[in-house]
């Protein structure tokens, strides 16, 4: 799925992006799961203090995942993540924006996977808005401070799959010597 229904998104440009990267204590399978799974992803996803309330999700390419974003003071706030393209375990590709048709808002949302030698991954986030007017408007509002939030709480809920599942961990790192 590469047709977005605005053209801006279809051209990148640095002047229009926010990037944010994180170091996540974890495998970088075990990461890309935590964002594509169904049942992870609505359970870490958004900022601190805020719930999701799940209508529909359905990641794949062209699946759509339609929630509410609940904040700490009971403001709702309706979202619609359209998947473009998933290669695993190493992009993600989203169009993300409020619950409508059309959305004059929304932005084109990149995640990498990247490993590290040491089982660590590294994940860049990027997002790109239709104008620099857009982009500003969205650091304006906090968002990226919202999402760092967002990957501690990645990261938190990652530690917690390992936790549950140290088994699938151990033993030597691909590429490490035996």
């Amino acid at each position: 799925m590469t047709n977005s229904a605005n053209p801006a998104l279809s051209q990148w440009s640095i002047d229009r992006e926010i990037v944010m990267s994180r170091v996540i204590d974890a495998p970088r399978d075990l990461v890309f799961e935590a964002w594509s799974d169904p049942k992870h992803l609505p359970q870490w996803f958004g900022p601190k203090g805020f719930k999701i309330e799940t209508f529909e999700i359905d990641v794949r390419v062209g699946g759509v995942w339609r929630f509410n974003m609940i904040g700490p003071d009971g403001t709702v706030y309706p979202n619609r993540m359209r998947f473009r393209r998933i290669e695993r375990p190493s992009l993600m590709e989203m169009d993300h924006g409020v619950d409508q048709d059309d959305d004059p808002g929304m932005f084109r949302f990149t995640l990498t996977f990247a490993e590290q030698s040491n089982g660590k991954t590294v994940l860049m986030m990027r997002q790109l808005a239709s104008s620099t007017e857009q982009r500003d408007g969205m650091i304006g509002f906090g968002a990226v401070e919202y999402g760092y939030q967002t990957l501690d709480k990645l990261a938190a809920y990652v530690g917690g799959m390992k936790k549950e599942s140290p088994a699938l961990f151990r033993g030597p790192r691909r590429g490490a010597p035996e």
